[in-house]
């Protein structure tokens, strides 16, 4: 399978908000529903389209590619911060014919994320995730979501950071099934909507040959890292651009480094703060969108390569005796519940991964 073409690929840095009004976003965004374009929610709004952006309106534009997404301020709910975008997909505004409302959230790697379904029952509220894939485990086979799916182009992470901190959360406990389209209790994949365009793209191009870029010789040994000659990220001179973020979970302020690997084929971002240095999933450099705001064309790696700071460990109550589910590797679990009761800080097994001992030394200039 060959690898992405030239031209279906960007090398673009600095994605800011539109330098636009609320008022000049909205009227903007009413022009083409005024028009040929329509509003198509997956979820409860489906039945009152007009209703749901009277009530949520948006603040703020962002503009990548080919995706043009009018996006709202920052709500939350019991269980999500987010907020609402409305995604159109046309090289030019006019030649949009339907826009798609989406929730877009942060997770605890840091990176915002597309909601891709949803399942709300008296015992259980889950965000889908993505795609998924079935995993080899020790005790057998399972189907997990892949939730690097989800992420939103590392282009256009800052603005959303930006446009997040521009005014105060609002609480909305009610705007989640207006926008999402509800999943049975064991749907875990994705409807249609999603996976087909991502199909698609796969049967054009991919990345590595479909092979992961990163893997570890030996399960459970974080040293054993090794990336496929090429696609490891280049430190010393892919630097693409820094961001300054901040986050309370991880110490105060930080900065996001997007990193080009060495064969400039896909990128990285690295999330540096004053406690942990982790690597988030790679992306592509390719151009193609799908309604969700994503791309459609994915970069295969081990998970455990790209762990966030602090990920789930805790047990399970809903068992008889209670079984621990965790996402750290055995053996590395720091320390469980500061501040999340249901997650443990990452770092035992960050630290010894080579990725991050090299970012260290060589960009922050630390010594081993």
């Amino acid at each position: 399978m060959p690898a992405p073409k030239p031209e279906d690929c960007a090398l673009i840095a600095h994605v800011e908000p539109e330098d636009l009004t609320p008022r000049q976003v909205r009227a903007e965004l009413h022009a083409l529903l005024d028009g040929r374009a329509r509003l198509r929610p997956a979820g409860e709004a489906k039945n009152d389209p007009d209703g749901l952006l009277a009530s949520h309106r948006p603040q703020s534009k962002v503009r990548l590619f080919d995706g043009h997404f009018w996006v709202t301020d920052m709500f939350h709910d019991e269980y999500l911060n987010f907020l609402v975008a409305y995604v159109g997909l046309g090289s030019r505004p006019e030649r949009i014919r339907s826009i798609y409302p989406r929730i877009f959230y942060k997770d605890s790697s840091l990176v915002w994320r597309v909601a891709s379904h949803f399942i709300w029952e008296a015992d259980e509220h889950w965000i889908g995730k993505g795609d998924v894939r079935w995993e080899q485990r020790q005790d057998g086979e399972y189907l997990t979501s892949a939730e690097e799916t989800t992420n939103l182009p590392y282009e256009m992470q800052s603005a959303l950071d930006l446009i997040s901190r521009r005014r105060k959360s609002r609480y909305d406990p009610d705007i989640v099934p207006q926008v999402l389209r509800r999943g049975g209790r064991r749907r875990t994949h994705p409807f249609a909507d999603f996976t087909t365009p991502r199909k698609k793209a796969e049967e054009r191009a991919q990345i590595n040959a479909g092979k992961p870029v990163a893997r570890f010789r030996k399960a459970g040994v974080p040293d054993s890292l090794v990336f496929t000659k090429g696609f490891e990220p280049d430190f010393r001179q892919g630097l693409v651009e820094v961001q300054t973020s901040g986050s309370r979970l991880y110490g105060g302020e930080l900065e996001k480094y997007r990193f080009l690997s060495t064969n400039r084929q896909i990128q990285y971002q690295v999330v540096s703060s004053p406690t942990h240095v982790f690597v988030n999933h790679p992306q592509t450099l390719t151009t193609e969108l799908m309604s969700y705001g994503t791309r459609t064309l994915d970069v295969h790696g081990d998970d455990d390569a790209f762990l966030p700071g602090f990920e789930y460990h805790f047990y399970d109550d809903s068992t008889d005796p209670p079984e621990l589910y965790s996402q750290i590797p055995a053996g590395f679990a720091g320390v469980v519940g500061d501040p999340d009761p249901e997650r443990a800080d990452a770092s035992p097994w960050l630290d010894r991964l080579p990725v991050v001992q090299e970012f260290r030394r060589v960009v922050l200039g630390q010594k081993p």
